[in-house]
């Protein structure tokens, strides 16, 4: 089991920056090999922001790349997300997931959530 608890949300006007943090705990976490963020708008559905392996290799939607950095910290089992030169279209619930791959089965994991609201 891994449970992931996510901080760093809040207010921020447009053009502003905020970083959000994920610390992964529990029993399984030395089994994460994939984590990163997801976020849902309101009314819509949750979709992928970025993503970092355990190795270090990233990927973004398109609708952040250059504004947005995810990264890692191992040896902390956090991972975290800048988030520059905001949007309102930013404004949602953030989302930290972690995966766990066994054989052909993955195993998902989701935060509770934090609320970033973007103003115009």
């Amino acid at each position: 089991q891994v449970q992931l608890v996510e901080s760093g949300g809040g207010l921020a006007p447009a053009r502003g920056s905020l970083r959000l943090s994920c610390v992964a705990s529990g029993r399984d976490i030395v089994s994460i090999k994939l984590m990163g963020w997801y976020y849902q708008a309101p009314e819509k559905s949750r979709e992928l922001v970025a993503t970092i392996t355990s190795g270090g290799s990233t990927n973004y939607a398109d609708s952040v790349k250059g504004r947005f950095t995810v990264s890692g910290d191992n040896a902390k089992n956090m991972v975290y997300l800048q988030m520059n030169s905001l949007k309102p279209e930013d404004t949602g619930v953030y989302y930290c997931h972690a995966r766990i791959r066994d054989g052909l089965v993955d195993y998902h994991f989701w935060g509770q959530g934090t609320q970033v609201t973007v103003s115009s």
